[in-house]
């Protein structure tokens, strides 16, 4: 079987459910090396994202916006937007893997590693949707993931944007989720949920770490300062690093972030 050809096939898998279960095939497949790379195989441009067909698309300003977590709307509002991410960050990590030829092994390794977690984490929370009697694809949702994949074509461009900033701010924003959901006493889908999001923000800092590790190879086969970073970032987004209150210091220095850079984010942080 043809590695890339194999994948092109997943990644246009339209059903979460299908998707899902072909990957975990697949990725058993491949952990035993029963994949030939042909690596002059040209890779599809896609023009809309997989989830198009049950996802209703609003800006970001008209996606739904999440109500009190402490009763089951607010939980399904907010469980759905995760859901969303997980479920893009899927295809993310496949496109990686099946757009970025001639790459060491590990390359593959890596980003099939990712959406193995990736898929694990959207089953969860299908699950935790379940338990609030809503599913994936019962809100709107935006494409800005997908977008992100397909205006970075560039190896370090994509490892930049995706697992360095758009994954790296998750780092950021699950700890205070977390926290709101703590202060609702005795609520078993409150706790069930802070499990969940527990196990995604751990796994998600070797994410960004992967990320962090392929920018620098990237960077190094251009011969590019590894501070190109910043005018990536800004490239692709309008004042993208605003003050804020709750970074992730010790999780975004574990994903490879240096001192120099967290100060360049206007991040209070002592080197």
């Amino acid at each position: 079987m043809e590695f890339f050809i194999t994948l092109e096939k997943i990644l246009q898998i339209k059903e979460p459910s299908v998707k899902c279960s072909s990957f975990k095939t697949f990725y058993e497949k491949y952990l035993k090396s029963e994949f030939e790379f042909n690596h002059e195989h040209k890779s599809l441009e896609f023009e809309e994202p997989s989830y198009l067909p049950f996802c209703k698309l609003e800006s970001k300003d008209f996606v739904v916006k999440r109500k009190k977590l402490s009763v089951d709307k607010g939980k399904a509002i907010f469980l759905h937007a995760i859901s969303h991410i997980e479920y893009s960050a899927i295809d993310l990590a496949l496109d990686a893997a099946y757009r970025f030829k001639n790459m060491p092994q590990k390359f593959y390794d890596d980003w099939l590693e990712v959406a193995s977690d990736e898929v694990r984490h959207f089953i969860m929370l299908e699950e935790l949707l379940k338990d609030v009697d809503s599913y994936y694809g019962q809100y709107p949702v935006h494409n800005g993931l997908f977008r992100a994949s397909v205006n970075t074509k560039l190896l370090y461009e994509r490892m930049a944007v995706v697992p360095r900033y758009l994954e790296a701010n998750g780092l950021d924003a699950t700890p205070v989720m977390v926290e709101k959901l703590e202060k609702i006493q005795d609520d078993i889908k409150a706790q069930n949920m802070i499990k969940v999001l527990e196990v995604i923000l751990e796994e998600e800092i070797e994410h960004v770490l992967k990320g962090d590790f392929w920018f620098k190879y990237a960077c190094d086969e251009k011969n590019l300062d590894y501070d190109i970073y910043f005018e990536i970032i800004e490239k692709h987004y309008p004042s993208p690093f605003p003050r804020k209150k709750d970074i992730n210091i010790k999780a975004r220095q574990e994903a490879g972030f240096s001192c120099p850079e967290l100060k360049r984010m206007n991040v209070d942080v002592k080197c």
